[in-house]
């Protein structure tokens, strides 16, 4: 690090817990689904005790691509290493602070090399207005997900729910609605009414929030795929299922969830 300038200090507290914070760390297949104004694309090259290794593309006319390494230091540290493209041999250390059971202090440095004294200040509020997005990306899909863990995980059997006339409904859909506490997407379809569970079994990822397109659903999260009609997923995502959704009945022109 002798060779390499501090540009600037980020310092925040995280309304995650410090698990939830090192989860994300590791979370790499996030960085171009939730991350899709930074990042284009990423191709993992390894991953284990070390931390992970990556190639990243950027957005950008001329589609830059970087070649990332996080590597994990002690339970209070990480450090992200630019090892090739736009940005090399930069360095980005983050050190973590628990504050409670769902707080957590965070302070990122970022390290660049060769840096003109009249460029410091300009590149250093670029990397802090970047990074004041990416977290607060990361803190919306933290706290989500411990809020989902910590709540019920599927209706009883019996209950039901009267979504209304099915000439009204038609214009509203794709429709999320919560069935014994949990979120259900009930969509129309040219073959008629499905509804699936809203919740991407890969991390609890929003799918009320992907668009459905040829009967699938995109989480947004991660890019996972998953057939609406059956539940199944899709490509990357083919050992996954969704859990089982509750019937669309039709009853008198009304549409009826019901498990």
């Amino acid at each position: 690090m002798s060779d390499l300038t501090s540009v600037a200090v980020y310092r925040r507290r995280i309304g995650a817990s410090l698990e939830r914070v090192w989860e994300n760390v590791h979370d790499w297949e996030h960085l171009p689904w939730l991350h899709r104004e930074s990042f284009a694309s990423i191709a993992l090259e390894e991953a284990g005790d070390f931390g992970w290794r990556a190639r990243i593309g950027l957005h950008g006319e001329a589609r830059p691509e970087i070649r990332l390494e996080l590597v994990l230091g002690d339970d209070e540290c990480y450090v992200s290493r630019t090892l090739e493209g736009p940005g090399a041999r930069s360095e980005i250390w983050t050190r973590l602070r628990p504050v409670d059971a769902s707080h957590t202090d965070i302070e990122v440095e970022f390290l660049l090399p060769d840096v003109p004294r009249a460029r410091k200040g300009a590149l250093g509020s670029a990397y802090v207005k970047l990074y004041t997005l990416l977290w607060d990306q990361d803190e919306g899909m933290m706290q989500r997900r411990a809020f989902l863990l910590a709540g019920p995980r599927g209706a009883p059997a019996g209950a039901s729910l009267d979504l209304g006339p099915e000439t009204e409904l038609v214009g509203r859909t794709p429709l999320r609605v919560e069935l014994g506490g949990r979120p259900v997407v009930v969509s129309r379809l040219e073959e008629g009414w499905v509804a699936f569970d809203a919740l991407c079994p890969h991390m609890l990822g929003p799918l009320d929030a992907g668009a459905i397109e040829g009967g699938r659903v995109v989480c947004p999260w991660h890019g996972y795929a998953f057939d609406v009609r059956t539940g199944r997923g899709c490509g990357e995502a083919s050992r996954l299922r969704l859990a089982p959704p509750p019937r669309v009945e039709l009853r008198g022109g009304r549409v009826l969830l019901a498990r």
